[in-house]
């Protein structure tokens, strides 16, 4: 945040009309700074998976860096080249390269979804709710061919959240310019439990963090995120199944047929 929160001040005292955006957990500490409530503030909180260590971040850079002999230009963690539920990681370098890799094959990513490389605090959470403290919450609509396929054009489709009258009236300047429906909000985050529940920690992430400096990124996340090896086909394709079925919200559907199966044989 360094500097934001104290600029946010000084330009709602000066009364301006302030955009915030953040994770739930950044609206909180601002609303804690600020100390009152003003009217022009408007805040717009995310639904988070977890933030990942920056220095785990910094030595990915560096990583990839090394191997193109060139310096990273612009970084894409959500790239949709290959479609929304299949995305992408992009690095464009300064030679005028790329590189692009799923979230199935990319070693940062795989960490992340590993929830390997997560802050401390990412692991419980405190504000993991559905009583925001924002005005808006975004976020991905997971599973949304389940509830209306006609919206899943595997662009990507918004889940939104309206917590605040303020919030309502931003929305209904919005409406005639967007295509929406209404969902009950149980059955939304039913397909996204980063909303109200945080993740496990992954067993591997002290020893993950203890030679962070020692090895260098693609064999530390060989190690720590692969279960020391390298992934094979088989294993890559349950890795992909797992997450696909995880954001269509069909992982619970999958386990239970599985246990029938196991109980039939």
């Amino acid at each position: 945040m360094v500097e934001s929160y104290k600029q946010t001040k000084y330009n709602l005292k000066q009364g301006k009309q302030v955009l915030f955006t953040g994770t739930p957990c950044q609206i909180a500490g601002l609303k804690s700074y600020l100390g009152q409530a003003y009217d022009n503030l408007f805040c717009i909180d995310i639904i988070c998976h977890g933030v990942p260590s920056p220095k785990v971040l910094q030595k990915y850079i560096f990583y990839q860096e090394n191997r193109v002999g060139a310096q990273t230009q612009r970084i894409t963690f959500r790239s949709k080249n290959k479609g929304w539920k299949q995305f992408s990681v992009s690095f464009l370098f300064n030679n005028d390269t790329e590189y692009v890799q799923t979230l199935d094959k990319d070693l940062y990513m795989q960490a992340f979804l590993k929830n390997t490389c997560l802050r401390p605090s990412c692991y419980a959470c405190n504000f993991k709710t559905l009583h925001r403290q924002s005005d808006i919450t975004l976020g991905d609509f997971w599973g949304i061919s389940n509830i209306s396929p006609y919206m899943d054009d595997d662009k990507g489709t918004s889940l939104v959240f309206v917590n605040s009258v303020i919030g309502k009236l931003m929305f209904d300047k919005i409406e005639d310019w967007i295509s929406y429906m209404k969902v009950d909000i149980t059955i939304a985050v039913s397909y996204n439990s980063s909303a109200i529940k945080s993740v496990e920690q992954n067993p591997n992430r002290e020893r993950f963090f203890e030679e962070l400096n020692q090895l260098s990124f693609d064999k530390l996340v060989h190690k720590y995120c692969q279960d020391g090896k390298l992934v094979s086909t088989k294993r890559k394709l349950k890795f992909v199944a797992y997450i696909v079925l995880e954001k269509t919200g069909l992982l619970n559907v999958a386990r239970q047929v599985l246990r029938k199966v196991r109980y039939l044989n």
